[in-house]
């Protein structure tokens, strides 16, 4: 039986992309993109949308010799299980990668009981109804010191768990990283 846990960059009022979508801002400095990269070692199983998807697979054909860091999460990236949860794909060509059309939570709940590892369930949208289902045994916020007054919310409306502050880190920039475990 695996964990799932949410993690998202959000700014201060708790979005993670602007009213016209830009995420540029969520960017990582090297200090905190380390940071990610040891915490994504242990998930076996990257459940996400179709924006999400496109975001993040710039790490199959990342070219090496960059950046450190960017090297490390893409190697990560390519050695995890990706799940794609889109009704408006009807195929993917990218490695270890699987479409879901409609992800339920009780398919979720298959996924990580079915997952030696953690799954992590990525994007506000896909994550919505296991955060409301009260699913998720981890929550990982980086809050960017910016407020952007308004777009794609991190956290959605309906969702009521119960948390314990169990890690907290703070970054260059100013960015914190707040971990929070389900009671």
């Amino acid at each position: 039986m695996g964990t799932l846990r949410y993690g998202m960059n959000c700014s201060l009022d708790g979005y993670v992309a602007t009213a016209d979508g830009d995420i540029g801002w969520t960017a990582p400095a090297d200090d905190a993109h380390a940071f990610v990269n040891a915490l994504t070692r242990d998930v076996r199983t990257f459940v996400m949308g179709r924006h999400m998807f496109d975001t993040m697979r710039v790490s199959d054909t990342w070219p090496r010799g960059e950046s450190a860091v960017e090297d490390e999460f893409a190697d990560i990236w390519r050695d995890a299980d990706k799940i794609v949860c889109s009704d408006t794909l009807t195929a993917l060509d990218a490695p270890r990668t699987t479409l879901e059309p409609r992800l339920t939570t009780a398919r979720l709940a298959e996924i990580v009981a079915a997952t030696d590892g953690v799954v992590d369930v990525s994007g506000p949208t896909t994550a919505a109804g296991s955060l409301r289902a009260g699913m998720v045994d981890e929550l990982h916020l980086f809050v960017v010191p910016r407020v952007v007054g308004g777009g794609l919310r991190a956290l959605p409306d309906g969702a009521r768990v119960d948390l314990t502050l169990v890690d907290e880190r703070r970054f260059e920039g100013g960015t914190v990283f707040l971990r929070y475990a389900r009671r």
